[in-house]
């Protein structure tokens, strides 16, 4: 399979170059090198353990501590890509005590650019409570809350580990057109996913990452048309190993 690191753009809001992130002696990311431009939704995607969480959390700030360089709009990873970069983990953040007014009041503090109309709007179409305690409320409703946080912030990147994982079918409908209904159209959307054939029809390019190293990254619509397979068909022959 053809390694594609670059899809051409002047615009670029992700630039990375030889990141290289260790635990001990396991390697996380190896060599990568890859640049990817403003106003897509591009999927990352890869097995357990491929690279890519840690990927997310260094574009996010969360991890300082690798060699490489990456920058976010033309800036480095700092106190001023977190103003732009708006973070789905792939785990709940929420303290026990916390109602969703609580998270709002945290979110408005933080992040100039969030949207409090936007919020309350998406909590409204929820039936949501802002005053219920969160530890309350269904696995489903927590993802649903959490996303409608991430995208109520104007950001230039949506970074967002497994938005789908654990949820129902009319939870991943839901937050799929939460996703495409609110993000910045001049942003960009990197989301992680196991689930291909559910989300493929939304991405603009994908990226697949094999043990720390990125094998493919191009548009959907050229790998449709040159290897006459979808996305999730390509992904499984790819990873027919792991």
């Amino acid at each position: 399979m053809k390694d594609l690191n670059v899809i051409e753009s002047n615009n670029n809001i992700i630039e990375i170059n030889s990141l290289t992130k260790k635990y001990r002696k396991k390697i996380a990311l190896d060599d990568i090198s890859i640049q990817i431009p403003k106003g897509k939704i591009v999927g990352l995607l890869g097995p357990n353990g491929s690279g890519k969480t840690t990927l997310m959390k260094v574009l996010s700030g969360v991890i300082c501590n690798y060699q490489g360089e990456v920058f976010i709009n033309k800036k480095e990873i700092g106190v001023e890509t977190k103003k732009i970069v708006s973070y789905l983990p792939d785990k709940p953040y929420f303290a026990k005590w916390m109602r969703p007014v609580d998270v709002i009041k945290i979110f408005k503090d933080f992040y100039k650019d969030f949207k409090e109309d936007k919020m309350m709007s998406m909590l409204d179409s929820l039936g949501v409570d802002t005053k219920q305690k969160i530890v309350t409320m269904s696995k489903g409703m927590i993802e649903r809350l959490q996303l409608s946080l991430v995208m109520s912030r104007d950001a230039l990147l949506y970074v967002l580990d497994e938005p789908l994982g654990g949820v129902d079918p009319a939870t991943r409908d839901y937050i799929l057109d939460t996703i495409i209904k609110n993000y910045n159209p001049e942003g960009t959307v990197l989301i992680s996913t196991h689930l291909i054939e559910d989300v493929e029809k939304v991405f603009d390019s994908v990226i697949f990452i094999k043990q720390g190293k990125i094998v493919l990254f191009e548009e959907v619509d050229e790998i449709r048309e040159k290897y006459n397979k979808s996305v999730d068909e390509l992904f499984r022959e790819e990873f027919k190993c792991f």
